[in-house]
């Protein structure tokens, strides 16, 4: 991690770490390093960065958010990425979260339905250096079938049921991590593809933007 003399941030980030994360059991450490590490506030616009480490969802453009970091570090703690993974994340964004997707694992596959973000997102990403990530513009609900399978799916919109598509594309003891629900009050599940079939453990309620697609909410 950069010294704070070079990284303005990086006490807000750590506080954040502490306060918002390790505090509403975030225990994983791996997720809370690279949490600590990832620039948050380069993936929102200038006039948003000194609220780039609070505890709230920061608009990105589009009429799109990206999440606040709880709900982030929640999905990313229950999808269980090891380094050898390849994961697929639905609904980039600024490419905040694909960032830290991709200091999790292999490689991340990534797809965003705006075309402005997709070329935002790109260009911070390349920016910073990442290179083990695969970002695209597409209908998120029917998953990157090309690309398939994957290990881990984290879907950053909210779908009134989980895509049959997304779950198609799961490897074997594969995780998807989904908020499903209605428009405005979901709860984040989450699927597992097991040998013996599917298994689905319901966490927490939530709130995201939705997931507009053939197989999420029409737009």
């Amino acid at each position: 991690m950069d010294p704070v003399w070079q990284d303005p941030y990086a006490a807000e980030r750590l506080a954040m770490v502490e306060e918002q994360l390790r505090r509403r059991d975030i225990y994983d450490e791996r997720v809370l390093a690279v949490m600590s590490a990832v620039p948050r506030h380069e993936f929102v616009a200038p006039q948003e960065r000194a609220e780039a480490y609070a505890d709230r969802p920061i608009v990105i453009g589009e009429q799109q958010t990206t999440s606040q970091p709880y709900i982030i570090a929640a999905m990313l703690q229950a999808a269980e990425i090891k380094p050898t993974d390849r994961v697929l994340e639905i609904g980039a964004g600024s490419g905040y979260q694909t960032a830290l997707l991709a200091q999790l694992a292999q490689h991340v596959f990534a797809v965003e339905r705006h075309p402005s973000l997709v070329a935002g997102a790109s260009a911070t990403l390349e920016r910073l250096g990442y290179k083990n990530i695969t970002l695209v513009a597409g209908d998120g609900s029917l998953g990157l079938p090309e690309a398939a399978p994957f290990d881990a799916i984290i879907v950053s919109a909210a779908a009134p049921d989980v895509p049959p598509a997304l779950v198609e594309q799961l490897a074997i003891g594969g995780r998807l991590v989904i908020p499903v629900g209605v428009a405005d009050q979901q709860v984040l599940e989450v699927v597992r593809k097991r040998p013996q079939g599917i298994t689905v453990e319901r966490l927490e309620g939530c709130r995201f933007v939705p997931l507009v697609g053939e197989q999420g909410f029409r737009g």
